[in-house]
């Protein structure tokens, strides 16, 4: 069969050399860049909780301020963890909520957050002899005793106002000379009845036997080396500003979250797939041609989510493959547009350009108004409707800059060439038609 005369060759190569530029592309660092983004606790288990501030005392004020401390708190006690990538924001005018992805120990990491941390020195009636401003910030460490059993060490800012107050303590007859450390004492606890209790807030109670002026105090108990560790760390992110009352927690195990992943990645690929499927159906070449760009846009919305270091959830994904429907819809009016063109008479020049151009503001406008929306839902939203907001975007912005830009580069390339001119097959339009509009 003779060549038909006047394609150009260079465009049609040119468009092989993109497409395979793209292809190398995905295929050598889809897998990196997917394997860093951070999963929501929903899809890889963890622990949230809600809490709401509340006063510590009457005269206390619940504003911004006093929210962002005990966020900053927060931060440093998660710290002892290990958590990497927690989440914790204020959410209103005194609720406080934290995620904490890859957690399994909730009851641990509940203590851990709502703790006062407040250390108090009492003898056995309860009479408060030091307290936390007593002690150094940031003076808690976890050491060991002489037989090699974890402790933690505070350091006392006074030597000498320690020494006073062992030296009032230690005449007294055993066992009314000890000095009792309680974590969180409050207005009603009694030395008598907590020295009883299985989870007690007294941390220790020693016999004070002599006078020690000394400005290093050893905090012994049946401490694991894990909770002596959590202790200091406790003890130097310090108390808390406000009251923290539970108001919503939810935990998702590990491997109910590794199976919603593998649920929802199934589930997207069968949909991506059949939105292909369609496509090449229904549009030959064009359709291939949105195929091409529609790959592009996940591999570049996966990209960008990746440098945003933001963490994605189940409604992430579903956003991302909302997203991929958004993209189609708009590959859908381009090329409708370009057929109608077709079907009016005109060449394949001319109703790529035409088309391409009448479909640009109704695509526009469909991007708009949901990016409208989406920002909407993140400023009202809470937890995982921000992350479906902040992917539907990332979304919608790619989407707009592949199926517009990417799409009309690289049907252009084959249009200019020439190439299918008088084919209309090519884009769906069959020869009897032509002429009806």
């Amino acid at each position: 069969m003779k060549k038909k005369r006047g394609v150009k060759k260079g465009l049609i190569i040119t468009f092989f050399v993109v497409v395979a530029a793209f292809a190398a592309l995905i295929a050598t660092t889809v897998l990196d860049h997917a394997e860093e983004i951070n999963l929501g606790l929903d899809l890889q288990g963890g622990f949230e909780v809600l809490y709401e501030a509340q006063p510590i005392n009457e005269g206390q004020e619940i504003n911004q301020a006093v929210l962002s401390d005990t966020v900053t708190s927060l931060l440093a006690r998660i710290d002892v963890l290990g958590v990497s990538e927690p989440n914790v924001r204020v959410e209103g005018d005194d609720r406080i909520r934290v995620q904490l992805a890859g957690v399994s120990d909730e009851q641990t990491a509940r203590e851990l957050l709502s703790t006062q941390a407040r250390l108090s020195f009492r003898d056995v009636d309860d009479n408060l002899m030091l307290d936390g401003s007593d002690l150094v910030e940031g003076g808690a460490r976890q050491s060991f005793t002489e037989l090699n059993q974890p402790n933690v060490t505070v350091t006392i800012r006074d030597a000498n106002l320690f020494g006073d107050v062992t030296s009032e303590i230690w005449p007294r007859d055993f066992p009314e000379n000890r000095l009792v450390i309680w974590l969180d004492w409050e207005e009603g606890d009694t030395y008598a009845e907590e020295i009883l209790k299985e989870d007690s807030k007294i941390v220790s109670a020693p016999t004070v036997g002599e006078t020690l002026r000394t400005s290093n105090i050893e905090i012994n108990g049946d401490f694991t080396l894990e909770e002596a560790n959590q202790l200091a760390g406790i003890l130097n992110a310090g108390a808390l500003p406000v009251e923290l009352e539970e108001l919503y927690a939810n935990s998702v195990g590990a491997s109910l979250g590794e199976r919603s992943m593998d649920q929802a990645v199934f589930a997207g690929f069968v949909g991506i797939a059949l939105i292909f499927a369609y496509m090449l159906f229904y549009y030959r070449f064009m359709g291939a041609v949105a195929v091409v760009t529609l790959s592009v846009y996940i591999y570049i919305v996966l990209v960008v989510f990746n440098w945003m270091n933001a963490v994605l959830t189940l409604p992430g994904i579903a956003a991302l493959i909302l997203g991929v429907g958004m993209a189609v819809d708009a590959n859908i009016i381009t090329y409708e547009r370009i057929k109608d063109e077709i079907r009016s008479g005109k060449t394949v020049m001319s109703a790529f350009k035409a088309g391409s151009r009448r479909s640009l503001s109704t695509i526009l406008d469909a991007n708009i108004t949901t990016v409208l929306a989406a920002a909407v839902l993140f400023y009202f939203g809470t937890s995982a409707v921000q992350g479906f907001a902040v992917m539907l975007i990332v979304s919608i912005v790619t989407s707009f800059l592949t199926s517009v830009f990417g799409s009309r580069l690289l049907l252009g390339l084959w249009v200019n060439s020439r190439a299918l001119n008088g084919k209309p097959r090519l884009f769906g339009v069959k020869e009897s038609e032509i002429g009806e509009l």
